[in-house]
Formats: C-alpha cells, sequence, structure tokens
C-alpha cells in the first residue's frame, strides 16, 4: 500500500508523466511486492524557483530533469528488496523516456496500519485483509 509523491520540475509531457507513473507501478509491483490493484500516486510539476536539488550532491550531476520519488510504505521491506527495486526504477526511466540515472531521486518511508485509513474513517490495522 505505498503511496508515492512523484514531484519534478515542468519539463515532461503529460504522455511522459502517465509513463513515469507506470514505470513506477510496475517496478513496485515486481521489486516491492505490491498487489497490482494498489496503485496510488500524486504527481506534482514544479517550476524552477519552486523545487530546489543540489545538482552534484552524491553523483555526478543532475540536470533539470530529476525526478524524486518519495514512498510512504505500510511495511519494512528487505535491504535486498529495495537495492532491487532502486536499481529497476532508474534502468527503466532510463530505457522508456531516457531519464539519465543521475536523475532519480528515491526516498521510502515506512509507517504501520494504523497511520493508514483507505475510506470510512476506518483504521487499515482494523480490517481484515
Amino acid at each position: 500500500m505505498p503511496l508515492t509523491r512523484i514531484t519534478t520540475r515542468d519539463c515532461y509531457s503529460p504522455d511522459q508523466l502517465q509513463t513515469i507513473g507506470v514505470v513506477l507501478h510496475r517496478c513496485l509491483v515486481d521489486e516491492f511486492d505490491v498487489p497490482p490493484d494498489d496503485r496510488f500516486q500524486i504527481i506534482n510539476q514544479l517550476t524552477a524557483g519552486q523545487l530546489s536539488i543540489d545538482p552534484g550532491y552524491l553523483c555526478d550531476g543532475r540536470s533539470e530533469r530529476c525526478i524524486l520519488f518519495e514512498i510512504t510504505a505500510g511495511r519494512p521491506r528487505s535491504r535486498l528488496q529495495k537495492q532491487h527495486f532502486y536499481r529497476k526504477l532508474t534502468c527503466e526511466l532510463q530505457r522508456c523516456i531516457g531519464v539519465r540515472p543521475d536523475d532519480v531521486l528515491i526516498i521510502i518511508t515506512i509507517n504501520k496500519s494504523d497511520d493508514w485509513s483507505f475510506s470510512q474513517g476506518i483504521m487499515l490495522s482494523e480490517i481484515t485483509l
């Protein structure tokens, strides 16, 4: 049940944004043990003054086409799962729409089922899945 906020500069077309979302979800399903019908994404495109990401921090240089993925997940994943997910997402974005690997930033935050309510004000931990 991850929720992903995808933030980028306003340099991607609507079709490219759709592709980013599809690629992300496919990688989550394949590498992060996410069910196929569990897709929650927020895509934000910001102007140059609204997004400040250091162009050289821990990389060989970022362009203005960088994409930040902030993933909130309801349960922990193994180090290996995260590693495979990071690499697959980066490779697939490069293959599908030419995103440079240095332009992909991914942050995963873990919380608990008490921190989610999908409807009717009911905590996810109250529901038997």
